[in-house]
Order: structure tokens, then C-alpha cells, then sequence
């Protein structure tokens, strides 16, 4: 007798996404949908535009995903119908597995191109007309510009790490996709950072959005995170002693620079830990046993430039240290995003040069609190006046839990709308109401036949015939 997968995942089960969707989240290990799920998810089904800000994670990739699978299997059609794009090739991988592992009981195929590797695999994987294309922007360009890839049948767009794809590098590129899609569509942008300048270029493609955010300038209250004093000339000194501390599990280790990376590996290696880099010089065949060795316990430390810093999700990261000072505040934010996922506790340390004071300033001023200062004995250098005097992790987590109460961030969809914008803050209710400029049509949410919802041997439901705005 098969199991009963609704009992197994009650947390979803009121999302009514088709039984074999059920299946996968089960299989997946997913009980509780994450906030970021709960208040997107039932408008992404009724077809609503999505702006979702939350910290790194927090769960969004499920956000768009099971939407997604679940407008697939309701209304099939020739690939491609969803287009995900994302800004590297590591985050396109993992994209693309994740969809996989949720879709492992359907027949939905997923095709992932990225450049730096022959197009040859990617372009057989492109001719069986997948449902959903994952997809780098200069190897999808190229690809559109050979013929090989064409975009009239696209329903439905996700931009993963918005503010990333539209940042000045990504923005020619990305409007150039954007032309070559249909104008009805369905758009989802989700990110963890959406400074001003962003959200102003965003307002343009979303067409009255269903807006979401979770307090996402701010790390994660599972994140204990604490700047360390050293001299310069001693980081790595204090790296091999925090590497050694009690808890340490695995820790991924951020440079400026390439080579800084790769120079900083080959010590720790040498000095009898198990470190491998993973920095913009090294091929993609390279990145991918680099991150499977990580992944797998091959290697202990990741030395990383920010090419490891968004969208990547690996278990039981304990630590994430800064061995140099991240330049912007966004970047902080996404580097110790890296631990304390999927509501596991992680430790957060950046060493702080009087050089960085600056730097530090800035990404205090935009997360909207004080990092908390920790001496280490025989590393710190004298601190400032400024600085707060340093005290053990758990007196600090008790004292910022019982002044922030449960530590999570709230979510400000219920704020007032924004005035002389076109975005309303939607109520963060799975109930909520499709407004009237509610598209595409041909993807809105359709009543179920039956209460069964599926047959569950991998046919689709039954669905009213597609319609389209004019």
C-alpha cells in the first residue's frame, strides 16, 4: 500500500498543488512551508505577478518552483513554458536540482545552459522541448541569436536574485531576453536585496505585483554573526583558530580576490586542513568537483571569491568567515547567508582591519543594527572607544531574543501602498483575492474537477480551456 504523503506534508496540503507535487515535497523533506512560501505561493497559483524580498535562505526557491510544476502539470503544452533565469552557473545547477527533486514523480523534463562548457549537451537537452528552461543570460543570448532556442511559448518568467540579474553587468542582457518574450506572461522576481534603483527598474515589468517582504536587509535570527579585531598580518593565524574552535562542522571562507582564493586554500592545506578553492578563474568542470567535494565532506573549507555568495544551498555550514571585509553591504548580507539555513543555527565572523571601519559603518547602517565586536585572546587589537566590549554568543543571543522577541522578521505586505507607485502591498493571506489586473489568464488557478485532484500515474487534471487578455 502506498503511503500517505498528505499526512506527511500537512504544512502543504491546504496549497492544493497536485498529489504527485505532494509526493515530491515529501520526498524532498519538507513539512512546514517557510514564510516566504506560505505568503507567495497561493497568489503565484492564481497567476498574480510576485515580488518576493526575503533574506538568503529562507526557502524561495520552493516559492516559485512548486507554482510553477504545479500551472505545468494543470495545463500541458510544448516547452519552453517557464523561463528561470539566474545569475551563475552554480545557482542554475542548483535551481535546476531542486526542481527535479520536486518533480522526480512527473514526466516535466528540465533543461539547464550556462556558459564556460560545450553548448553540445545543453543544445540535445533543448531539441526534446523541455517544460522549463533554467538558464544563464550570455549562453541563453547565444543560443536564441543560433536559432536554437526560441521563447514565443514562454507563460511564465522567474528572475531569481533580481537585484543581481539587474545589476549594470546583467541589465543589456536581460532586456534583450525580455523582448524576445511574449507580453502576457506571468513574472516572478525574487532576491534577497532590492535597493531603490532596482525596484524602479523592476516597477516597469511587474504588472500590479503581489508584493512580500521579510525584514530582508537583516540576517536571519539563526545567524549569530560578530566582528573579529585582527591585525592584518595575523588573519590567517586567527582563521586556523577559529577553524579549530568547539562546533566547527564546516566553514566557507570569503576573499576579494581570485587569487587571494586560491593562495589561502593551498596554506590551509598545507597547514592539514581539508580546503579547496572555488574562485572565477577555474573552469566549470573545476567549480562543479570543487562545490561536489565540499558537498560531499571531501574537502572541510571553502575558500571563495562572491561567486559563492548567492543562491548557493549546502547543509550543514556551521561557519561562514570573512577573511576580508566585504565591499558592499548587499554582499555581507548574502556571504553569511551561507550558514544558519533551513532554521539550523550558524556563526557568522568577519575580520575587521582599521582600514575596514569605513565598510563596516555601511553595512551597520544598512542592516539597521550594530554587528556585536569580539575579542579573541592574543588577536584583537586594542578597541576603539566605539566599539562594544565582547561577549560570549549565547549571552548575546538571550539578550537579542528577549529585546526582539521571537527574532523573526515580520512581514511588511500590510503596509500602506506606495504612494504614486503601481505596486499594492497585497494582504499576506493564502486567501487573499485576485485583483482585476490579475495575468496572465491562461495560467490562473482553475477550480479542481474532483477533490482527488489527480489521478496520481501522472495524468494532468482537468482544466478550463485557456483564455488570453487582448
Amino acid at each position: 500500500m502506498s503511503p500517505d504523503h498528505s499526512e506527511t506534508v500537512p504544512g502543504f496540503a491546504h496549497f492544493d498543488l497536485h498529489p504527485l507535487l505532494h509526493r515530491g515535497i515529501a520526498d524532498a523533506g519538507y513539512v512546514e512551508p517557510r514564510p516566504i512560501q506560505e505568503q507567495t505561493i497561493p497568489a503565484a497559483l492564481e497567476g498574480r505577478d510576485i515580488l518576493g524580498l526575503a533574506q538568503t535562505g529562507t526557502g524561495k526557491t520552493a516559492a516559485f518552483a512548486l507554482p510553477v510544476l504545479d500551472s505545468i502539470l494543470a495545463e500541458p503544452a510544448d516547452g519552453p513554458i517557464a523561463l528561470v533565469v539566474a545569475p551563475t552557473r552554480e545557482l542554475a545547477n542548483q535551481i535546476s536540482a531542486d526542481i527535479r527533486a520536486f518533480a522526480r514523480h512527473t514526466k516535466i523534463q528540465v533543461a539547464t545552459v550556462f556558459g564556460g562548457v560545450s553548448q553540445k549537451s545543453q543544445v540535445s537537452a533543448l531539441r526534446k522541448r523541455p517544460e522549463i528552461l533554467v538558464a544563464c543570460p550570455g549562453r541563453l543570448l547565444d543560443l536564441m541569436n543560433q536559432g536554437i532556442v526560441r521563447l514565443d511559448t514562454v507563460e511564465m518568467l522567474v528572475l531569481d536574485e533580481a537585484d543581481h540579474m539587474f545589476d549594470m553587468g546583467f541589465l543589456p542582457d536581460i532586456r534583450r531576453i525580455l523582448a524576445a518574450l511574449p507580453e502576457d506572461r506571468q513574472n516572478l522576481l525574487w532576491s534577497a536585496t532590492m535597493p531603490r534603483e532596482i525596484r524602479r527598474l523592476a516597477d516597469d515589468l511587474l504588472h500590479e505585483p503581489h508584493v512580500v517582504e521579510l525584514n530582508h536587509s537583516q540576517p536571519i535570527d539563526t545567524i549569530e554573526h560578530a566582528l573579529l579585531p585582527v591585525d592584518g598580518q595575523r588573519k590567517v593565524e586567527l582563521l586556523e583558530h577559529v577553524l579549530r574552535e568547539d562546533g566547527f562542522v564546516s566553514a566557507i571562507v570569503f576573499t576579494r580576490t581570485k587569487h587571494r582564493a586560491k593562495r589561502l586554500a593551498r596554506q590551509l592545506d598545507s597547514a592539514g586542513h581539508k580546503a579547496i578553492a572555488l574562485q572565477g578563474n577555474m573552469s566549470q568542470n573545476q567549480r562543479e568537483r570543487a562545490l561536489d567535494g565540499f558537498r560531499d565532506r571531501k574537502f572541510d573549507v571553502l575558500v571563495a571569491t562572491d561567486i559563492a555568495a548567492r543562491g548557493l544551498d549546502i547543509e550543514q555550514v556551521s561557519h561562514v568567515i570573512n577573511f576580508d571585509m566585504p565591499i558592499t553591504p548587499d554582499a555581507y548580507t548574502h556571504r553569511i547567508g551561507r550558514t544558519g539555513r533551513a532554521e539550523r543555527q550558524g556563526r557568522a565572523y568577519t575580520f575587521v582591519t582599521p582600514e575596514d571601519k569605513a565598510l563596516v559603518r555601511a553595512v551597520e547602517k544598512r542592516i539597521g543594527s550594530e554587528i556585536p565586536r569580539q575579542s579573541i585572546e592574543g588577536f584583537s587589537k586594542t578597541p576603539s572607544p566605539d566599539q562594544a566590549q565582547a561577549e560570549p554568543f549565547d549571552s548575546r543571543r538571550q539578550r537579542q531574543g528577549s529585546r526582539n522577541g521571537n527574532g523573526r522578521g515580520e512581514s511588511s505586505s500590510s503596509r500602506s501602498n506606495r504612494s504614486g507607485g503601481r505596486w499594492q502591498r497585497s494582504a499576506a493571506s493564502p486567501a487573499s483575492s485576485r485583483s482585476a489586473g490579475t495575468r496572465p489568464a491562461s495560467r490562473r488557478r482553475q477550480p479542481a474537477a474532483s477533490a482527488g485532484g489527480g489521478s496520481g500515474d501522472g495524468s494532468r487534471r482537468p482544466s478550463q480551456p485557456r483564455t488570453r487578455r487582448d
